[in-house]
Parts: structure tokens; C-alpha cells; sequence
């Protein structure tokens, strides 16, 4: 038998089968060092497109949160690059802060020197940053890794503190005495974004204050006098603030009932007066009735110390639980704090008897000296003592914990700086700093769009920012106050401007280590020097000026410097807040045009990720065991507006996926072999009409990837690539080629054609796969045929795409129809094949039952059609000739019907024809293929 494996076209690459990621990813990125820096080079003069890096923080290693956020980030630099853009990627990290100061307290100890405490935050946040760094490069991010912003660099240090003096110069910065969120084991204020709610056990109690002014009761009630002795009743879950009550609150419009219970007479909200007796295991009567503005100014006293409190007005009491009566201790409450000011109380009058560690000063009666959470008890038992106490009882309920300790927070009224949000900002129009920022939300495009409203709330409640710190691992706020006035030196911002430049030549301890009089001279005995430090989130707030207009200077000229802020959706009250209010501030709107937010992963189950759990997925280990570009590939098929489930079968679902891409890039690179663009390339009207549909389609479909990309709907680009790869090619046109492809002469029209649509393909296709598939992008790219430059990167989307003419006739209607034909014989040949009637499709021969209008189109192909359907014979006949034996389909006016070829089977191209034998010199093979090895050559013209 004669072997013809020499006359074929057979597929040949050095492309591997198997991707081998975990090792060939590395290799990948010591060949493309230094590719960052070349596609600045060739980007010179674009369009810019800033998407702006949200700084990481630097302590732990990554997690897979943290992979998910670069790699989205990453997809969009790259895809933004490949379309035109000049487009900057400057990673950066959040390197102050309490997490770094308390891992050093951890591992050297406490009680450490200030200027130690810095120099160690400083070496750590350095290691840390070296780590993640070569984490993020294994993940295949490209970025300026060789200058990226680091908040604990002296330019940033010193570019922060400028944008303070930008701030206190449009006279939003104050100093106050209010309310904040504060941690003992912090010891310091906390941001709104450092908040985290939990569950927690707390003591509800019921406490009755006894009527001072009794006659203004009475006559509040329009009674003559009080019958007997009267209290009114508070609820409360928090026992640790009774002794520092200053207040009663009642809501204007709410009306109190008088409640006779026999032994006293207890002041209650009318609607809640069933309730309360149930709880208090008490019956009563009520005898009148009155408004919460008639009580306004009546003193009670309180149960425990001699002194009064007075009823003052609010409108945030309710009556969803409780008394309808909220006791009032201004220093540890928001509401309780603006409601005591607006009825006149001072600073100075406000009593605060917890200290920063939570413990009560000394000097308090029956308290002093406990922590805050032990006392509970005692003041209860204090309260029952006395005869103030109505009911006790635990209950379960939200409340605010740190987000490092997890633990227990409270309000707590400390002298602090703040930035003011209802101040009228300086050179303005008169308008707020919430104004300002309400206006820049109006003009931001949010991604998801709900983004938009979840942040318009929070600034629209927000109370006024509390940007100081009592720590040592900070940016210090550099101000001098007055010893007697209190004031802010009169030279505040030319000093801003001189700690500034000395903190550019020795970072923040030039501050710290500075004596008064070094600026000050001989005022320095009048002057405090502050020693506070500002909040991380202004850190990180205010890299729109420290690095955009500072270290590293990028950005548009005009209008916000960034198209694009990303983060996760916790960053509406952090990252993409403290940077809206600051840019506002500063420049009268937000930095950003645009907000990304994405989801948090959580596993299969829908569980958040845990250790305790053990659900976590590590991106490293991800990296060692399929490679980067599966877990880049996850991320690009997942919906990050919500939730992003991740396991390791999700991630394996993946590498299948993966898998499949691959093996259509490997089938288009082995069907190139011998194919010079440069000589073999076909002009379009030369081409076949199948392969030029093919090319069609590609450009159609590399409209709807771009497009995907530009509105960063990631998840359609991985269905439409993996779509095309799975259906289009490898379920229809590479199949068909295969015959085309290996038996006709290799120099062939008919081959050519098919090379030119290949190489089309995988020109477009290995531009669409690398902003995702980064590391595969790049190893296909170097096997692709013709001169090329080093990597994908260094070019845009392909346009060596040709339009499928419009008077085609075999357009792009017809060839839908044929995928719908070939998809119907399919479905036969496969149930053939189940019952083993046949082996292999060109085993078969069909005949199409069509009516006349569906007959008119196929003829077209005249005997090109059984290639189209891969079978050995394809015969027409009109849908009224249809035998019984014949199978309906469901497309409309098509039967048909399948048998088993009796013909001899070709030993080259297998199809099995009439002719095999008919040549005497080749007896084993058809006419068409001694046409191929020895004639002219066969000729197509459509498949």
C-alpha cells in the first residue's frame, strides 16, 4: 500500500499541546523585562487614558482580593494600550498607618521610642512592599514596578503636607472638640471607613429620672400639681455612659402621656406606654397628656449625681423601641453632642470621664478607675441600688467595631482637626465642601451605575472629617497653636511650606525631631507644636497632588487628571471618598472622571473567604499550580459588579476553558506551517468565499471585544472569545478547512485562501486574548509567522480585517443559513453514529429534502457542499420527493436523509468516492486527489 502522508499538508508547529504555565510564565517574564518602559516609548503621542492606582496596603502578603483587583486593572491598561492610548500604569502602596505601627509593637514591643517606632514602621512597610511587588509582576501586571509611589516616600510625605496647606488655605480645616470614632486599643480616632459592624452583647436598661422641676411639669400636662412623685423613663444599651448624662431628648411632635403606676407617676411616649409597662411588669393609667415641645426645659435629676438634666428637643428620638426618651451625654454621641451645642452648652461645659484606654478618670464617684465594658455591671447594680432602675435585660444587636482589633468602639468627644463639610470653601461661589462634592458625583460615570448612589448618600450624611491621628507612623499635621488664643500661627501656610521642604530632604521625622523655635525663634515659647498625624485616609486621598502632580506626574491638563479610580465597593466610604473630598477641596472637583468598583470573592458556597473556613484560594499557589493566566482568565469570565465566587473547581473549570482557547491557537499556528504574509497573503477578492465570511465574522466579532473592553465588561469578552473558538471555528469553519486545508497542492489557491483567513484570525485572536491571558498572549505571538515586533503589546487591535461585501452573494446570510443546515445533519450523523450505522461522517452520504427557495441558496456550493458538510456525497432534492425514510429537522423546509456510502474509501483524503480506482498508477485514491499529487490541481471556489 502506497503511503501518500508525504503528498499531504499536514499540520506542523513547535507551539506546545501542553501550556505548562506554572514554568513557562517566568521564562515569559525575564524575556519581556523592561516591556513596560518600550510601550511607553511607542505610546508617545497618543491619547492618554490615566486609570489611577488605589494604594494596596503594605503588611501580609496578597490574597486573592488583592489578585483581583490588579488583574482587572491590568486588563484594562492593556486592552486601553491596544486601543490607541497612551496609557500609564504606576502602582503604589499605603505604607502609614496603625497595622504597620502595631506589627512593630508586636515584634519589638511597646513603650518604644516615637522615632523608633518610625524607623522600624519604615524598614517593615519596605520588606513588605518588596514582597507583594514580585507577587504582582508573577501575575503578569505590567507597571512602572521600578518607580512605583510609595505614601512614605519624602516627595509624597512632603506633597501630602502641601495638600493640607492647599485644604487649610480654602478654610475647610478646623479644630474641634467632637464626637469620634475612637478605639482603646488604637488609641487613636478612627475613619468611617475603619468601621465594620458585628454583633454584639450588650446591657439594656430602663432608667427613671426624677422630676426637679415639678411645677413645670404639671403645668406641661395642664394639671395643677403632680399627685405624687414623678420620673421620666430612658432606655438605653449602652449603662457606661449614664454618668456622664447631661441631657433628656424628647421629639417635638411625639405626645407624652403621664402614667399613673401607683407608687409614681413615669413619663412616657403615649405609643409606647403598653410596652413599657409589659416590660416593666407594671400597670398604670395614664392621666394627661402633652407635646414634646411643652416639656422643652423642664429638669429631671440624675440617679446618680447631684446635678440636673434638662429636656431638650430632638428630632432623631423614635419610637421604633425604647421610652421614646433618649438620655443625652454629649461627649460620647453625635446627635446628643449637636443637640447639647445647639442648646448653648460649651466645650468646657461638656463632661467627658473616659480616658483614651477606656477607663474612667480617677476621681469618679462609685466608678473611677474601671474600664468602661467592666463597669456595666456596676452601674447597674448602682442604678437598682437607688431605685432608678426599671427593667435589665441582654440583648444582641449590631455595633460598630474597629476593623484591625475587632473590637468595640465608642463616640467619644476629643479635641481632633477636621475638614468641614458645610464651611463655604474659599475662592468658591459660597458654595460647601458637600456641595462641591455632591456637584462631582453628578458628573462621574460609576461603574456598576449603582455606585453612584451608594455614594452620594454617604456624603450627603457624612459629618465632617476627622483627618487627625494620635500616633507615630504618620504624615504630621505641621501646625503651631497659640498657648493662650488657641489660634493657628498667623505664617500657618508659608511654615506648611517650610516643614515641607525639609520633610522632601528627611521624611516625617524631620518634623517629628524639629524644635518650635528652628521656624518660630523667638515665638516658639507662645506656640504648641502638634503632634498629631493625619488620617491614612488623606494619605491615600490626596495622591491625586503628592503623586499625580508629585512623584510621578501624570494626568489630563484639564478637568479631573484620572479617567479612572478601581477599587472594591467598600472604597465609597473609603479610597474613592476621602479622594472626592480632597480633589474637591483642592481643585473644585473630583480627581476621577470615572469609578470602577468590583464584588469580594467568596467561595462556591457563597461564603466569605476564611481561614477559619479553610475556602481561601492563594493566588501564589494558584501561580505554582496552573499558572497566572487561569487565574486571570477567572477573573475575566466572572461578573465583578457582585459577588465573585472562586474555588478550586471554578479554577479548573477555568483551565478547561483555557484549554480549549489554547488548542484553537495551537490548530491556527499548525495550519500556518510554510505560510510566508509577506508572499502567500491573498487580496480578499481572491479569496474563498467561506474564508472570506470567516474573516467577516472575526471583524465583526473583534467590534464586539473592543467594545466589551472600552465599557470593561470583561465577562463578554471571555464568552464571545471562548464562544468563538468553541462554535464558529472549531464547531463550523475549521472543521470544513481540514480536507482543503491537507489535500490540495500547497500552493494552492484553495490553501492559500485558508492560510490568509487563518492568519487574519490569529492576528485579531491573539490581540483579543492578551489584555487577559497575558502570558499566553506573548508565547503565541512569537510563533505567529512574519516579522514582528517582540510583543503583542507593542501594537493596537489588528486591521488587516476585510468587510464581507454586501452583494455577496454568499454573504453573511447565506453562511448562516449553511451553519443552521450543517447543524441539523450534525444532530443526524451523531445519532447514526450512536447506533453504529457508521463510523465517521465521511462514511455517509445525505441527501438535503429542500424547499425551493432553501435548494436556490445551497446550489449555490454545487458539489462544494459535501465538503461544507464533511460527508463523502451531498445530493439536493425538492422537500415534496421526501421519503418516509427521511428525518425531519427543526429548520423550516429541510428533510433529510443519511446512508452508508457503499464507495471504496480514498487512502488519502478518506472520503469514500466512486473513483478510487479508476487510475491505474494510483489505485488506492480518488480523482480528485491524483488531481492534487500529480495534475493541475483541484479548484474551489467556495469551500
Amino acid at each position: 500500500m502506497t503511503d501518500y502522508k508525504a503528498t499531504l499538508n499536514l499540520p506542523a508547529t513547535d507551539f506546545p499541546m501542553k501550556a505548562g504555565l506554572p514554568n513557562r510564565e517566568p521564562e515569559t517574564l525575564k524575556r519581556l523585562d523592561g516591556l513596560y518602559q518600550r510601550i511607553r516609548e511607542v505610546s508617545q503621542g497618543r491619547p492618554q487614558f490615566i486609570l489611577h492606582d488605589g494604594p494596596p496596603y503594605a503588611n501580609g502578603v496578597i490574597h486573592i482580593g488583592h489578585a483581583l483587583n490588579k488583574i482587572i486593572k491590568d486588563m484594562i491598561i492593556r486592552s486601553k494600550t491596544l486601543s490607541g492610548f497612551d496609557a500609564p500604569y504606576v502602582p503604589g502602596w499605603d505604607c502609614h498607618g496603625l497595622p504597620i505601627e502595631h506589627k512593630v509593637e508586636t515584634t519589638h514591643g511597646k513603650h518604644l521610642p516615637a522615632d523608633k517606632v518610625r524607623e522600624l514602621s519604615r524598614a517593615y512597610a519596605t520588606e513588605q512592599v518588596a514582597l507583594q511587588k514580585a507577587d504582582f509582576i508573577r501575575l503578569g501586571i505590567l507597571g512602572e514596578w521600578d518607580n512605583p509611589y510609595l505614601t512614605m516616600n519624602f516627595a509624597n510625605e512632603a506633597g501630602e503636607i502641601r495638600a493640607l496647606g492647599k485644604m487649610v488655605e480654602q478654610g475647610v480645616v478646623f479644630k474641634g472638640l467632637k464626637p469620634v470614632n475612637w478605639c482603646f486599643d488604637c488609641g487613636s480616632a478612627l475613619a468611617e471607613a475603619e468601621v465594620e459592624y458585628q454583633d454584639k452583647k450588650s446591657d439594656a436598661i430602663d432608667v427613671a429620672f426624677a422630676v426637679e422641676d415639678a411645677d413645670k411639669l404639671a403645668k406641661a400636662f395642664g394639671l395643677g400639681a403632680l399627685p405624687k412623685p414623678a420620673a421620666i423613663v430612658i432606655w438605653t444599651t449602652t449603662p457606661w455612659t449614664i454618668p456622664a448624662n447631661q441631657a433628656l431628648n424628647v421629639h417635638p411632635e411625639f405626645n407624652y402621656a403621664l402614667v399613673d403606676t401607683g407608687e409614681r407617676l413615669l413619663l412616657l411616649a403615649e405609643d409606647l406606654v403598653a410596652d413599657c409597662l409589659t416590660r416593666y411588669g407594671l400597670e398604670g393609667e395614664t392621666i394627661a397628656t402633652a407635646s414634646g415641645a411643652a416639656l422643652e426645659l423642664i429638669n429631671f435629676r440624675h440617679p446618680l449625681y447631684d446635678r440636673l438634666s434638662p429636656i431638650y428637643l430632638a428630632d432623631y428620638v423614635e419610637l421604633d423601641a425604647g421610652t421614646g426618651v433618649v438620655h443625652s451625654a454629649p461627649a460620647y454621641g453625635e446627635d446628643d453632642f449637636r443637640t447639647c451645642k445647639a442648646y448653648g452648652m460649651t466645650n468646657d461645659d461638656i463632661f467627658s470621664p473616659v480616658q483614651s484606654n477606656g477607663v474612667y478618670v480617677s476621681d469618679l464617684p462609685f466608678f473611677g478607675g474601671q474600664f468602661i465594658w467592666k463597669a456595666n455591671p456596676a452601674i447597674v447594680t448602682k442604678l437598682d441600688e437607688v431605685g432608678a432602675l426599671l427593667k435589665h435585660q441582654s440583648i444582641q444587636h449590631s455595633y460598630m467595631h474597629c476593623w484591625r482589633h475587632k473590637t468595640p468602639l465608642i463616640y467619644r468627644a476629643t479635641a481632633q482637626w477636621f475638614v468641614g463639610m458645610d464651611i463655604p470653601v474659599k475662592g468658591g461661589n459660597g458654595e460647601t465642601l458637600r456641595e462641591r462634592a455632591l456637584q462631582a458625583i453628578e458628573q462621574t460615570e460609576f461603574v456598576p451605575a449603582w455606585g453612584k448612589q451608594r455614594l452620594h448618600n454617604m456624603i450627603a450624611g457624612r459629618p465632617d472629617w476627622c483627618i487627625s491621628r494620635q500616633r507615630n507612623w504618620g504624615v504630621p499635621i505641621p501646625f503651631f497653636l497659640h498657648k493662650e488664643s488657641g489660634e493657628l500661627h498667623p505664617r500657618t501656610l508659608e511654615l506648611i511650606e517650610q516643614v515641607a521642604q525639609r520633610v522632601e530632604q528627611g521624611g516625617v521625622d524631620a518634623w517629628f525631631d524639629m524644635d518650635a523655635s528652628d521656624l518660630l525663634g523667638d515665638e516658639a515659647a507662645q506656640y504648641d507644636k502638634i503632634s498629631d498625624t493625619l488620617d491614612v485616609w488623606f494619605d491615600s486621598g490626596t495622591t491625586h497632588w503628592h503623586v499625580m502632580r508629585g512623584s510621578n506626574p501624570m494626568g489630563h491638563a484639564q478637568g479631573p487628571l484620572a479617567d479612572l479610580y478601581l477599587e472594591g465597593s467598600d472604597q465609597h466610604r473609603g479610597w474613592f471618598h476621602s479622594s472626592l473630598l480632597t480633589g474637591c477641596a483642592i481643585d473644585g472637583h473630583a480627581p476621577y472622571k470615572g469609578l470602577l468598583t468590583h464584588g469580594f470573592t467568596v467561595d462556591e458556597n457563597g461564603r466569605k473567604m476564611s481561614k477559619s473556613l479553610g475556602n481561601t484560594i492563594a493566588p501564589q499557589k494558584v501561580n505554582d499550580t496552573l499558572g497566572a493566566d487561569i487565574l486571570r482568565l477567572w477573573v475575566s469570565s466572572t461578573d465583578y459588579s457582585g459577588e465573585m465566587a472562586v474555588s478550586d473547581q471554578i479554577l479548573q473549570r477555568s483551565a478547561d476553558a483555557y484549554r480549549r482557547i489554547r488548542n484553537t491557537a495551537r490548530f491556527l499556528l499548525s495550519n500556518l506551517n510554510g505560510f510566508d504574509p509577506k508572499v502567500d497573503v491573498l487580496p480578499a477578492e481572491q479569496m474563498l468565499d467561506l474564508d472570506r465570511w470567516a474573516v467577516d465574522r472575526t471583524r465583526l466579532l473583534q467590534a464586539e471585544i473592543v467594545e466589551a473592553y472600552d465599557t470593561y465588561k470583561f465577562w463578554n469578552v471571555y464568552q464571545k472569545v471562548h464562544n468563538f473558538c468553541v462554535q464558529e471555528l472549531g464547531g463550523f469553519y475549521l472543521d470544513i478547512i481540514k480536507d482543503r486545508q491537507y489535500t490540495t497542492q500547497a500552493n494552492s489557491v484553495a490553501r492559500r485562501s485558508c492560510q490568509t483567513a487563518l492568519y487574519h484570525i490569529a492576528e485579531a485572536l491573539v490581540r483579543w486574548i492578551a489584555p487577559v491571558l497575558s502570558f499566553t498572549a506573548e508565547e503565541l505571538w512569537q510563533y505567529l509567522p512574519g516579522e514582528r515586533s517582540e510583543s503583542v503589546m507593542l501594537n493596537t487591535w489588528y486591521e488587516g480585517l476585510t468587510e464581507l461585501p454586501a452583494e455577496q452573494a454568499l454573504g453573511r446570510a447565506f453562511w448562516e443559513t449553511v451553519m443552521g443546515v450543517k447543524e441539523a445533519v450534525n444532530k443526524e450523523l451523531e445519532n447514526m453514529r450512536g447506533a453504529k450505522s457508521i463510523r465517521g461522517s465521511l462514511e455517509a452520504e445525505v441527501t438535503l429534502y429542500v424547499e425551493p427557495a432553501l435548494k436556490e441558496q445551497l446550489a449555490q456550493l454545487g458539489d462544494e457542499l459535501r465538503f461544507v458538510l464533511i460527508t463523502s456525497q451531498a445530493t439536493l432534492a425538492p422537500f415534496s420527493e421526501a421519503s418516509v425514510e427521511s428525518v425531519a429537522t427543526e429548520l423550516p423546509g429541510l428533510k433529510l436523509r443519511i446512508v452508508k456510502s457503499d464507495a471504496a474509501k480514498c487512502a488519502r483524503c478518506w472520503h469514500l468516492r466512486a473513483d478510487v480506482g479508476s487510475h491505474a498508477e494510483h489505485p488506492e485514491i480518488c480523482g480528485r486527489c491524483v488531481d492534487n499529487i500529480e495534475g493541475a490541481g483541484e479548484v474551489r471556489h467556495h469551500a
